[in-house]
């Protein structure tokens, strides 16, 4: 083995079992600091604020869970003992009040009696609300005696591994441009966030702002998100390898450009939520407890797609042979006439156009744009390309499969405000067992 490799190898174990950590405690993290067990929840944060009562019998009910969602914004609040609770929402706008009919007593549930606006789901009772003339909105529900009907186990896990894998084919096509970028590279670019963002804010300027077709606005965006990599490529990167940085440099470098472009998305776009067109669209009964919307099956359908041309162009195409010869050995693909700094090139404007096209995804998935959403999943899409194994376009594949499940599945036995940890929590486990993950290669170190 020539010295460079040897040093990479040696390396490169320890990065990847560190990083896992570092990616857990920051998941760990994230989801402490999200308010689940209070009372009033985001009131001082934001001026329009939902509230109400719950009471049965004239009695207060506490510790009775209720969600506040839409316009990509979420929140869970539980009632105190007076049965009152609070919360407070980004923008003037309808919002999903739901009241999670399990933590109700036993025998007690939401009445449809006089509220045309409700409607029963297996997770429980939810009105659509809107604010007034004022910054506040008092939200009620009434209470009755009955049996709660309920969605068995199965149908519950049918419905939501189908959410996970729509959440993980979504997921990989970011993962899988993160992983060709490392594989050639070796830069774990933290930037990659900022290119998912990039792809959502271009098609909503074009379909919302400039009001164009979307036939016409999302392939645009897509491609102007792989033009943006070539360019990051041209002035950034390529100039800082042959500089010679370490990888640790470069990771910095990434981090400190992943700020820049978040700020100046901020600035343009401002820190409210935007809508894609054709969000929210109904879901219609499949198969069973299967029930998907239009977008979510277009959204499917587009995801395989791009896999499976992924695949074709890694495994037929002169230039995907390239690109996996250079993650393979770059110093060896060079020495055997492979233009390296070409097919590096090439690799920066197709992820980042992956990354583009997965930001547009995500915004129909969440649902909703903002400035920060890409950071909002890229220790996710980190998380799966370490699990799959670095630098293997189908080991993030894999690992986005299994994130995704993961994150949708686990909400059966915990709580929604720590599905995120479940997967990291999977991570470190494979990674013990396999430090190169679960489809990467075991390197020789002596």
């Amino acid at each position: 083995m020539v010295p460079a490799q040897r040093s990479r190898s040696l390396v490169k174990r320890p990065i990847m079992l560190l990083f896992a950590v570092l990616l857990a405690s920051m998941a760990f993290a994230m989801t402490a600091v999200t308010p689940a067990h209070a009372d009033d929840v985001n009131t001082d944060k934001y001026q329009y604020v939902f509230s109400g009562n719950v009471k049965y019998n004239d009695k207060p009910l506490a510790g009775v869970e209720i969600d506040v969602s839409g316009n990509g914004y979420s929140a869970t609040v539980k009632t105190d003992e007076k049965g009152q609770w609070s919360v407070g929402v980004p923008e003037k706008k309808k919002y999903d009040i739901t009241l999670v009919e399990s933590t109700l007593p036993k025998g007690v549930i939401v009445s449809q009696e006089g509220n045309d606006r409700l409607t029963i789901s297996e997770k429980g009772a939810t009105i659509e609300a809107e604010f007034g003339l004022t910054d506040s909105k008092s939200v009620n529900f009434f209470l009755g005696q009955g049996v709660r009907e309920t969605v068995s186990f199965f149908d519950q896990f049918v419905s939501r591994a189908i959410n996970g894998l729509n959440f993980g084919l979504m997921l990989a096509l970011a993962a899988i441009g993160l992983s060709l970028v490392f594989g050639t590279t070796g830069i774990a670019n933290f930037a990659h966030a900022e290119m998912v963002t990039f792809g959502a804010l271009m098609a909503l300027t074009f379909s919302v702002i400039l009001v164009w077709p979307i036939w016409i606005a999302f392939p645009l965006a897509v491609i102007l998100t792989g033009v943006l990599g070539w360019l990051q490529d041209v002035a950034l990167w390529k100039p800082l390898r042959i500089r010679g940085l370490s990888i640790v440099q470069l990771m910095i470098v990434s981090i400190g450009f992943s700020l820049a472009l978040r700020y100046v998305f901020q600035y343009f776009y401002g820190g409210r939520t935007y809508q894609l067109p054709d969000t929210g669209s109904k879901k219609i009964q499949l198969l069973g407890p299967i029930a998907l919307s239009v977008t979510d099956m277009v959204s499917m359908g587009i995801s395989i797609v791009m896999l499976l041309l992924v695949a074709y162009w890694l495994q037929r195409t002169k230039i995907g042979k390239a690109t996996r010869a250079i993650a393979d050995n770059s110093s060896l693909a060079a020495t055997s006439g492979i233009d390296v700094d070409r097919v590096v090139r090439i690799v920066w404007i197709f992820g980042s156009a992956l990354a583009g096209l997965s930001g547009i995804l995500w915004a129909y998935f969440r649902p909703g744009i903002k400035w920060d959403m890409g950071w909002q999943i890229l220790l996710l899409i980190f998380a799966a390309v370490v699990l799959g194994g670095l630098g293997t376009a189908y080991g993030a594949l894999v690992g986005s499969i299994i994130v995704g499940l993961l994150v949708e599945l686990s909400t059966l036995w915990i709580p929604s405000d720590v599905k995120y940890v479940g997967p990291f929590v999977v991570l470190i486990i494979v990674l013990l067992v396999r430090p190169q993950g679960l489809l990467g290669r075991r390197e020789r170190i002596g």
